[in-house]
């Protein structure tokens, strides 16, 4: 049993305002040490309530308050005051694979940032070279839809380059997760338009002798 769970179940914070100095009435109502309180406006019992200041929780979260301490740290204070035994061992298990999820996590976010920023930038280049290798020669030509594409596009893509790049990291989550999907799709259409599956049948890269 960790730490936690064994202090919660051995303990009462009512217990805990005792053993720290705090007269309990017959009531369970105590002077609340976390306002000035002048008449007895908290009750502790298994948890704790300030009718007053309206602090709340349970035995961990009290001593935390009451001392300024993480909660890890309240847990382990309770336990060694009142030798309360818990298994060590297992805390330290969980916290580490607490931590190997985290960075699994991050990990896994981190490529799919990189290959949204790729993606997304490998596209603005092509938005660049489909409109000017694309644009009409003459005023009553007909516009190709690559060119119309890029005049459509390329502002947006450098809206969302420049968030990925500058942006805080809020909003580049937001941004890899709106376009998860969408970057999927733009990967396999540049895979083939440099392959030469393009509109007209002829590759970026066959077209003017180097790929994108």
């Amino acid at each position: 049993m960790n730490v936690f769970d064994a202090v919660k179940r051995a303990v009462t914070t009512r217990q805990t305002a005792e053993m720290y100095g705090l007269k309990v009435r017959r009531n369970n109502m105590v002077s609340c040490p976390f306002h000035n309180d002048r008449t007895p406006s908290m009750k502790v019992d298994k948890r704790f309530h300030c009718f007053g200041c309206g602090a709340g929780g349970d035995v961990i979260d009290f001593v935390s308050r009451l001392y300024g301490i993480s909660s890890l740290e309240a847990a382990k204070k309770i336990a060694s005051d009142f030798g309360i035994s818990y298994d060590a061992n297992l805390m330290a298990s969980r916290s580490k694979k607490i931590i190997r999820e985290k960075n699994r996590m991050h990990k896994i976010y981190a490529e799919a940032e990189q290959r949204c920023f790729r993606v997304l930038s490998d596209y603005y280049h092509l938005l660049k070279r489909w409109e000017f290798i694309y644009a009409p020669n003459m005023e009553d030509e007909i516009w190709r839809p690559l060119f119309v594409e890029a005049l459509q596009k390329k502002t947006h893509l450098e809206y969302l380059l420049d968030i990925l790049m500058f942006g805080e990291i809020e909003e580049k989550a937001l941004l890899v997760m709106e376009y998860g999907k969408e970057v999927g799709a733009l990967e396999q259409r540049i895979s083939e338009f440099i392959s030469g599956n393009t509109e007209d049948g002829v590759g970026d890269g066959q077209r003017y002798g180097k790929a994108v």
